[in-house]
Parts: C-alpha cells; structure tokens; sequence
C-alpha cells in the first residue's frame, strides 16, 4: 500500500495561534495545553497496550493473534499525517531533496535547510554525559498535547490493547510518543518514557527495553530508533528516543561484524568492520529483555565514564549499535578541520548511521561517499582509545577482557563478511512516496 504524505505550508511555530486562542477562551491552565499541572487534569490521549515479550518470549517469537490495528501504518504513521495536515510543524520536511550517493555503501544525503534555521538550540554542556535535569530549559512537559500521538505501554492482558480515549494518568507518568517538530524524515517521532517523571537524557534498562518493544510493535526494517547521548549532540537533556520511516537500507546495516562473544543469555556481540565509525553490534538473546539489559548495561558504562556515545536500534529492534563517539571533543581541542566545521553538520544517529543531513546546498550538491567517510572518520575513536573502551564495556557487562582478545584472533567463521538481505528499496527518494511493505 502506498502512503502519500500531504503537502502542507512551512510553519515557522509548532504552535497554532487559533487554538491557543481557543483554549484561552475556556479558561484552560497556562493557555498552552501543556502537560504540566496547570493543564493536565482530565486530559486524554490513545493508549496502545503492547503485548509484553520480555517474559518467557523469543526475540523472533511468532505472535500469530492479529492487532486491533496496525502499530505502524494506522497508529505511528497516520497520527503523524494527521499533524502535519494540522500544521504542527516547523518546516515541510516533504520539500527536503534528498538523494542516495553513489558509492559502495550508499550513503542517503538530504538538504535540510529548514531543521538549521529552526531547530532548537542546545541548552547545556556539551562535555559532560551525564547532567540532572532542569526543569527551567525545555524540556517535554512545555509540549502542546496536540503533539502527542499516544501513549505506549504494556499491556495489563498479555495482548495488544488499544484505548481509543484514555486518561493522561499522572500518578503513573506515562510513556509517549510525540511528534518531532523539527523532522528529519517521513513519520519521525519521539518516544518520550515516562514523561511527567522527567528524566535526564540518559539510558537504563527499563527505558531501552520500552524502545525495542516499540522497535519490535513497528515490524518494519524501514522504521528504526535512535538515541543521542548528551555531547553526542542530544539537544534536549531529557529522556527521548527518535524513531523515523525511511525506505531505503542504512550504510551502517550493510557493514560486516566480526564476532567477539556470545553471552550466557545468547546475546551476540560484534565489532563493525570496513565502516568509518568503529561500533559494536548487538543481536539475538534468548528473549528481549535479555538483548535489552545487555545494550543497556552497556550504554550506562559509558554514561558512567563519560564518554558520549549514540545508539541505532535497526532490524525491528532484533540489531542493535552502539557508537561511542568524540567529535565534540575534538571540535573543543579544535582538531577538525575547518571544511568540515563549515558544513555545521552535526554527527548524530542518523548521520553516523549514514542518512546525511546537510543544511547547505552546496554540500547536498557536491555530496561524494568520500566527503561523507571523511566527516564520519572524525567522529570515531581511534582503534586503540576502542578497544579501551570495549573492555570497560565488557568489564562492566562481566564479560572478560581475555576472552575479547581472544576472539579477534579467532577463525574466519566469526567473520561476517556478508551484509543483512538487502530491503527493497524505493525509486525517486525525493518524491516522498511510501511504501509499507506488508
């Protein structure tokens, strides 16, 4: 089926004038409808009850009862046609031209020129991981509600609900998904856990494993979430995912892994080879939360130790990277080359991942796999700072450091030269056309 996003004007402000004026008019909190006490009581939004995987269940588990609706098609993707019919965002991303590089590893470039003017500047350092939250910069509470989806739970009846017309519950603090205001992409979207709680921008287990359920309700390799730690250019220091749709294979899933280990709980760990962000690559476990407590556990070792890092959750939340990162270190001690401060692009998840998000026309213009490698090799750590990093990795996830070295000496069977089957891809990116494949 084919899902055609509707073209709507560039809106400068995600909010709507005439329904602050209307709200104003009821004598209704702030006049914003926000999600904070002055607006929440007798709020309502969509409940989406996921069927819980984490007990007892395969990652890959056959779950053969049908939805009451379609998670990505009808929820995640409509809701977010309905916005942008309402106008609820900064710039019309659908305007964006966007192109796959020629190359090898086909990298996607995208012109955004709105998502420079537009997007929301950052509010906090940038050399420090882990920052409490302050309620006084922006945070998700100061949303509208009109940019809320639904909320995203699991389900209380061990199958998928949908509540069409559910309570915002604040002794509970839902999970929510909400729309991005400044877009990458076709359906991109945040997944906000725990919103009232407001959490800093920073991973544990019960937030990551929320985020593969979601990856795993998507069932599409098309639809991925990522996570930008702070001062790997996370811009709001409290807890999100982003999650978009985009009908094209990533350069980074077409890498070859080398394997290093396999835990006790089945979780395969990997290292990235012939890409120019050195990453580890997580996959199997003998049920969901068994992957998510690995990938989690890791990301808090490099919170803990400061080291900024970002994280692509690919393959309907089956493949996991993790990407420790310097490039705003290197920006600070001024170790990068000016061409490429130029650009003011800033290497996040989807940029690392290889989808290019470039705000000059010129660089869209003259966009090459070697300009692209270029800027990405300044975001890696070196091999040997790596390999410090993975053993405090594996130190902190009580895997040994020996058994680490061991591996990258091991035989060419742990060796997966073979990249993921490619996806059927879609012609004419810059049309903006969907296809959901069934």
């Amino acid at each position: 089926m084919m899902l055609k996003i509707k073209r709507v004007p560039t809106l400068v402000s995600n909010f709507q004038k005439d329904e602050a004026d209307e709200i104003g008019a009821r004598g209704a909190g702030c006049g914003r409808n926000c999600l904070r006490n002055c607006c929440l009581p007798g709020s309502k939004l969509p409940l989406y009850g996921f069927k819980n995987l984490s007990y007892g269940k395969s990652v890959a588990a056959d779950e053969t009862k049908e939805s009451p609706i379609d998670f990505l098609e009808s929820l995640v993707l409509g809701e977010w046609e309905d916005r942008q019919q309402k106008g609820l965002f900064r710039y019309d991303v659908t305007a964006c031209e966007t192109k796959v590089i020629p190359g090898e590893y086909g990298f996607v470039a995208q012109l955004n020129e709105g998502r420079h003017l537009k997007k929301r500047p950052t509010e906090f350092r940038v050399d420090k991981v882990l920052q409490p939250f302050d309620g006084s910069k922006f945070n998700f509470t100061k949303v509208g509600q009109e940019e809320l989806l639904f909320q995203f739970e699991a389900s209380e009846e061990d199958e998928v609900q949908l509540y069409p017309d559910a309570p915002i519950d604040p002794e509970k603090s839902p999970s929510v998904v909400a729309i991005n205001v400044s877009p990458i992409e076709y359906g991109h979207v945040l997944l906000i856990p725990k919103v009232l709680e407001c959490l800093p921008q920073r991973i544990d287990r019960d937030s990551f494993l929320l985020a593969l359920h979601m990856a795993a309700e998507a069932a599409n390799p098309y639809f991925r979430l990522g996570y930008n730690s702070l001062g790997a250019f996370a811009t709001i220091n409290h807890l999100h995912f982003q999650a978009y749709f985009l009908a094209v294979q990533f350069p980074i899933e077409k890498a070859p892994t080398q394997k290093i280990t396999v835990t006790d709980a089945g979780v395969k760990i990997s290292e990235m080879l012939n890409y120019p962000v050195r990453g580890l690559v997580f996959e199997g476990g003998n049920t969901l939360e068994d992957l998510a407590n690995v990938v989690s556990d890791s990301c808090i070792c490099l919170q803990e130790n400061n080291i900024p890092y970002n994280v692509l959750i690919s393959d309907s939340g089956k493949r996991i990277f993790l990407l420790p990162q310097c490039y705003a270190e290197k920006q600070a001690l001024g170790e990068v080359n000016a061409e490429l401060l130029d650009t003011q692009v800033n290497p996040a998840v989807w940029e690392i991942s290889g989808h290019m998000v470039l705000k000059r026309k010129e660089d869209y213009e003259g966009a090459t796999e070697a300009n692209a490698w270029r800027l990405l090799a300044e975001v890696s750590l070196s091999e040997a700072r790596f390999q410090e990093v993975t053993a405090l990795i594996f130190e902190a996830i009580s895997l040994s450091v020996e058994e680490n070295e061991n591996a990258n000496d091991g035989s060419p069977d742990d060796l997966d030269v073979t990249p993921p089957q490619p996806m059927e891809e879609i012609d004419g990116l810059n049309t903006h056309s969907t296809m959901v494949p069934a």
